[in-house]
């Protein structure tokens, strides 16, 4: 029987996602669990495995298609078995993104013509549309059926931002005096990632939608720098892994969630929803973005565990293999800048977290030490909470009890 193959949801929210290769030819024989296609989402490259075996027939789906979840692009089927034939509903929706991005087209109604049928909007673009203040009215959207997705409405957003000046420029008046900006030497706009755009849309959504509030320590780190040195030579001879202050920050937060549920939690439109794995998400710098992998059940893995794990997610974030476990599952989120020589920062919470500790370089600082100054090598701990999961005091007990884990000799 022919197994189909369908963009996958990777991530929650997800409407659309980008085939960026196939890893086998059509006409290939597939096995299970072989890496079959590889799809661009808002965190990273992932690779996509086959839900069964067969050989790869009917691709209707190329490289650079932008496709909604859910949708049939092609198939595994028996030697000399045809694919189904795709019913027109099924047929999957693509829109080529190696071009310039074409606006979503403008549904006008003649007067007299019948109103056609209102489009179908998912919830994401819905919500997009009163904050960009688009009419939804006038779109055309490119999803199934006409869907108005989220895409249609950041363009539509963006032709609204441009509008002013295009309508300006083709009057003919010199704004440009009045503006102070020359014409002759405007650059042109840099077109963002498919990764950077999402980005810089989650991170809107977030910060605009979800109440933030901030809690800082001043941690000595001391012990967790005696720590690191001790362990060392053991992770390096048992798991062929440098050990890191990452890695064990990450295991000091992992066995403080345990101990705090509330900030191991995510806000729903049913309330606050615990979960029951500590799954650690790593923010992971790669070349012109930002990609986070997660250390699934952080809190039950030995420290030479955790650190491989932590070298590995940075390998495949590097070479943009990330796969889909690498990227799902989340329930916290740890940003460390230290090794840029940021001393403190707040960070922007990954929803549907509650929190997202953000860690700044170790560097010795004058500190008093039982009434007198002493030399110490410092770092500085920020916890970004959802206000709507988590109030102050248990968000400083939380940060209490990791700073406790840090300190412990």
């Amino acid at each position: 029987m022919a197994v189909s193959v369908v963009m996958p949801a990777l991530e929650m929210a997800q409407e659309t996602g980008k085939l960026v290769a196939w890893l086998k030819k059509e006409g290939e024989p597939v096995r299970k669990g072989e890496m079959l296609l590889e799809v661009e989402t808002d965190k990273a490259v992932v690779e996509v495995e086959a839900a069964g075996d067969g050989i790869l027939a009917g691709v209707t789906a190329r490289p650079g298609d932008v496709i909604a979840v859910g949708h049939t692009i092609a198939w595994l089927v028996a030697p000399g078995e045809a694919p189904p034939a795709a019913a027109p509903a099924d047929a999957p929706t693509a829109r080529r993104t190696d071009a310039a991005p074409q606006p979503a087209a403008v549904a006008r109604a003649d007067a007299g013509t019948p109103a056609a049928q209102a489009p179908r909007i998912s919830p994401k673009a819905r919500r997009l549309a009163g904050e960009h203040g688009v009419d939804l009215s006038r779109l055309t959207g490119s999803g199934p059926g006409g869907e108005i997705l989220a895409d249609d409405i950041l363009a539509a957003a963006e032709r609204l931002r441009l509008k002013p000046a295009t309508t300006t420029e083709q009057a003919g008046s010199d704004s440009s005096v009045a503006s102070g900006f020359s014409r002759t030497g405007a650059s042109a706009a840099e077109a963002p990632t498919t990764i950077g755009r999402l980005m810089a849309e989650r991170t809107t959504e977030s910060w605009t939608t979800v109440p933030h509030f901030f809690v800082t320590r001043d941690v000595d780190a001391t012990a967790l720098t005696a720590s690191r040195e001790a362990l060392l030579p053991e992770v390096e001879r048992s798991h062929g892994v440098k050990l890191t202050h990452t890695d064990l920050i990450v295991a000091a937060v992992a066995r403080a969630l345990r101990r705090h549920p509330r900030l191991n939690a995510s806000w729903t439109g049913n309330g606050i929803v615990a979960h029951a794995d500590v799954n650690i998400a790593l923010a992971l710098a790669v070349e012109n973005a930002v990609v986070t992998g997660v250390i699934a059940r952080a809190d039950t893995l030995a420290i030479g565990d955790l650190a491989a794990r932590r070298r590995e997610l940075a390998e495949r974030a590097r070479a943009g293999r990330l796969q889909p476990g690498d990227v799902a599952g989340a329930t916290f989120t740890l940003s460390n800048l230290g090794m840029f020589d940021v001393d403190a920062f707040t960070a922007i919470i990954v929803p549907p977290q509650a929190a997202i500790l953000a860690v700044g370089a170790i560097a010795d600082r004058v500190v008093a030490v039982n009434g007198a100054p002493a030399v110490r090598p410092m770092v500085s701990l920020t916890l970004s909470c959802d206000h709507r999961v988590a109030d102050g005091a248990r968000a400083a007990e939380f940060l209490r009890d990791v700073v406790t884990e840090l300190t412990r000799t």
